[in-house]
């Protein structure tokens, strides 16, 4: 998944950032609420995980409430986008306000990171519109939870990337995603982007998991599964 981190506590947010890239994700990050909002207004991310707590600018005083002006806005223009709220503040009143406001889930610090891994895992599967936690097609079962591959019940060693890669592909099977889209799933701002990436990572997959398990259509993405085709 591609996350945008919302976090001004430069500790918090480098732990964070770097836990989440172990987890295979590409992970965004700025630290107030004009960044939070010019970028939220520009780009897409699958999911955002949003400190209330939040200068205007760099260098600026804490605004407890921030947070949730960021989160009413990208509401009210209707953005869908998941939002995770992390905070400390863990007031009956303050879960609702973030509830209310339009966060799909509320997270409060301290915490651990295997439970967020577990919410995160928790919103794409209802995004996806999945009960079911893990992914299979022809043979090949991908567990997210436990980031373990079989083939015919055999396990399948994948790197952080590749399982990425195979995850973004699985979760919508038929669906064509392009090489930008797979490249977003994989890097984050400042990590260098090779040019051959993505093609590696598939070549690899297919090794490991046949050569006609993901198709590709030329020029234009990558597949698994059968493309509905057109009425």
């Amino acid at each position: 998944m591609r996350l945008l981190l919302v976090e001004d506590d430069r500790m918090i947010g480098e732990s964070l950032r770097g836990a989440l890239r172990l987890e295979g994700h590409a992970v965004d990050w700025v630290r107030d609420t004009s960044a939070a909002q010019a970028t939220l207004a520009s780009e897409r991310f699958d999911l955002v995980l949003l400190d209330l707590g939040l200068p205007a600018t760099s260098g600026q005083p804490t605004d407890p409430a921030a947070g949730l002006a960021v989160l009413r806005a990208l509401r009210a223009r209707h953005d869908a986008t998941p939002v995770i709220v992390l905070t400390a503040r863990d007031g009956p009143g303050d879960k609702v306000g973030g509830l209310d406001a339009g966060a799909d889930d509320y997270l409060v610090k301290p915490f651990e990171l295997d439970e967020l891994a577990a919410r995160i895992r928790a919103i794409q599967r209802r995004v996806a519109g999945r009960a079911e936690p893990v992914l299979s097609h022809a043979g090949v079962t991908l567990d997210p939870a436990t980031r373990q591959v079989t083939r015919d019940g055999v396990p399948v060693l994948l790197s952080a990337r590749e399982f990425a890669v195979l995850e973004a592909l699985m979760q919508r099977p038929g669906a064509l995603l392009s090489r930008a889209q797979l490249e977003d799933r994989l890097y984050g701002w400042g990590e260098e982007i090779e040019s051959n990436a993505v093609s590696v990572y598939i070549h690899q997959l297919r090794r490991k998991l046949g050569a006609d398990f993901i198709q590709n259509l030329r020029g234009v993405g990558y597949f698994v599964g059968e493309r509905p085709r057109a009425s």
